[in-house]
């Protein structure tokens, strides 16, 4: 594979899938099944990290220690029983073409568990149009780690990349790699949340992005 153009590193939860409140409120239910109650607010504030970091993040140390595992397979549970829920948000799969159509290598990314980023596959129409996939499946630790992103880059052997995702960790990943990244604010976090985040560019709509595809510089991590 020749990356000429370089590479896009896209998000799906959140990014091209509605699915953050809803991702929200099952952690908010998991949490009160072990008897700890957190605001569904400072939940959504965490979400885009992956589950191996929100626990600890969101309820302290003690409460990973002694349920951590417990409330994200509760997380999992509640996930599950809303995935027909989860919709394409409007111009998803537009903009996976007008990616590949632009000459971008598109390896698309997620925390999240395997078995739903099947389902978000199918709900955004992706078939063969993206280069690799990866998921929390396949890294030690995810967002805001950045392992996810290298993971990706060496899927498809980039030298450049820029990270398109919704929230402030896929912010925050980018930025502890060394790439730029492009903020859709689908994820429901401000422009200034994202900006502070580490965010090169920020848009309102995926349909936005897709009508400015000039707006995605990939970069090599020295550059950025």
């Amino acid at each position: 594979m020749t990356d000429t153009r370089g590479t896009v590193i896209l998000d799906v939860d959140g990014t091209l899938v509605d699915t953050n409140y809803h991702h929200a409120l099952a952690w908010y239910r998991a949490f009160r099944r072990y008897g700890v109650t957190i605001p569904v607010w400072t939940i959504h504030r965490h979400i885009g990290m992956g589950g191996d970091q929100l626990v600890g993040a969101v309820a302290g140390d003690d409460v990973e220690r002694e349920h951590g595992d417990d409330i994200r397979a509760a997380w999992t549970e509640q996930a599950d029983a809303m995935i027909d829920e989860f919709a394409a948000l409007p111009g998803a799969h537009d903009l996976l073409e007008a990616i590949v159509g632009a000459g971008f290598t598109l390896v698309m990314a997620s925390s999240g568990k395997p078995h739903h980023v099947e389902r978000y596959a199918k709900l955004i129409e992706a078939g063969d149009l993206a280069d690799a996939w990866v998921s929390s499946g396949d890294v030690e630790q995810t967002k805001p780690a950045p392992d996810l992103l290298q993971v990706a880059m060496e899927r498809v052997g980039a030298e450049a990349a820029v990270v398109v995702g919704d929230s402030v960790w896929d912010c925050r990943a980018a930025e502890r790699l060394g790439l730029p990244s492009v903020a859709v604010r689908t994820g429901g976090f401000s422009n200034e949340e994202l900006r502070e985040a580490g965010a090169s560019d920020v848009v309102a709509s995926v349909e936005e992005l897709t009508a400015d595809i000039g707006r995605l510089h990939p970069q090599t991590p020295q550059q950025a």
